[in-house]
């Protein structure tokens, strides 16, 4: 501790770290069956089942704190799938296929290499979001999952043109890896899907949802629900391939049947492109109206 007579800002406690460093135990009470270790630097008792409330506030915490020093204020969000996979990747798993005379593997590569295009228009799209709004008064950050794929690629858009962007991983059995391109000081790992989805929705101001599977239709449905029933203020829902999205959900057919307003089909855009999407949300946000016109763009949920 500084002890200086004259330092009218020096603490009058030890800090946490300065007590786990002087906490050195005595011989008799070094093993690990003891309890002498100071609660929060005790691994096995944070981990015990009672603590779990303890450790989910510490999960919405420490992606709050660090975003808040990093001046992390208005978030878009990319969602799409893991499984979508560079141009060039998919160009050499379609060689590899057709090199090896699997008729079947081939069809599979080259729907793969189909879909790849959804991976460079998210490169260009988190590129577009990351040069264009570095000039505003709150600059907005392209955040996704973490992982490979569409995530991959809203990463590396941003990384390429000088940018940061922040990623949300989580702890699965199968994945995931983080990516190559996230700012480091921004990759933060999740063990609850809660509190990763609610980090998502915190700072965003708009959600921009590519092709993927289960986990984009759990990320998608619960933003459109929190903003229907108004949960979460409303924001732009964009999503990207019109023929992907209407084979997959009749939207229509929910409104035909009842199940949701005429008016809940505004909750959300078919866009094509990346240049489609930035105009759509330069659109709704007035981002070309002045150079500093952006306001408050996000708020909490």
């Amino acid at each position: 501790m500084d002890t200086k007579p004259n330092d009218l800002t020096a603490r009058n406690f030890p800090s946490a770290e300065e007590d786990l460093q002087a906490a050195t135990p005595p011989s008799r009470y070094g093993g690990p069956e003891s309890a002498f270790r100071l609660a929060y630097a005790d691994t096995d008792f944070m981990l015990r089942d009672e603590l779990r409330p303890v450790r989910m506030q510490l999960e919405l915490l420490k992606p709050e704190l660090v975003q808040r020093e990093q001046n992390i204020e208005s978030t878009i969000v990319i969602f799409g799938s893991a499984r979508i996979l560079s141009p060039e990747s998919a160009r050499a798993q379609l060689a590899g296929a057709e090199a090896s005379g699997d008729a079947a593997a081939a069809a599979r590569a080259q729907t793969a290499l189909a879909m790849s295009h959804y991976y460079d228009e998210a490169r260009r799209f988190a590129a577009l979001v990351t040069e264009r709004s570095a000039t505003l008064d709150t600059p907005i950050y392209v955040v996704t999952g973490g992982g490979p794929g569409i995530m991959e690629a809203g990463n590396r858009g941003a990384h390429e043109v000088g940018g940061k962007s922040i990623g949300l991983n989580i702890v699965l059995p199968h994945e995931q890896e983080p990516n190559a391109y996230i700012t480091p000081e921004l990759c933060f790992q999740f063990h609850y899907f809660a509190l990763r989805k609610m980090h998502f929705v915190m700072r965003s101001i708009a959600l921009v949802c590519f092709p993927g599977g289960f986990g984009t239709l759990d990320e998608l449905f619960e933003t459109m629900t929190l903003i229907q029933t108004g949960k979460s203020r409303r924001r732009p829902i964009l999503l990207f391939g019109r023929a992907f999205w209407e084979k997959l959900v009749n939207f229509q057919h929910l409104v035909d049947t009842g199940m949701i307003s005429p008016g809940d089909l505004g909750l959300f855009h078919y866009v094509e492109t990346a240049d489609e999407a930035w105009a759509r949300l330069a659109e709704h946000y007035g981002f070309d109206a002045t150079p500093t016109g952006t306001g408050a763009l996000a708020e909490g949920v």
